[in-house]
């Protein structure tokens, strides 16, 4: 299974991000490949809680 994440390299040098479907988990690493393996971990402990987070979905208003 694939999952896209947005990141951004913070002020101070960290790397932070999170899944696109759930942008309400951030999560954070040294680098660019530690923020991956964070990424990963978030991923394993919302399968082992089998509580996934709701997906945000986007809509659009008539106007």
């Amino acid at each position: 299974m694939k999952l896209s994440y947005t990141y951004y390299e913070s002020e101070d040098g960290w790397f932070v991000g999170h899944f696109d479907d759930y942008p309400n988990y951030d999560t954070q690493g040294q680098s660019l490949e530690e923020l991956e393996t964070m990424l990963n971990s978030l991923f394993h402990d919302m399968e082992l809680a089998k509580e996934t987070p709701a997906k945000r979905k986007e809509m659009e208003l008539a106007s």
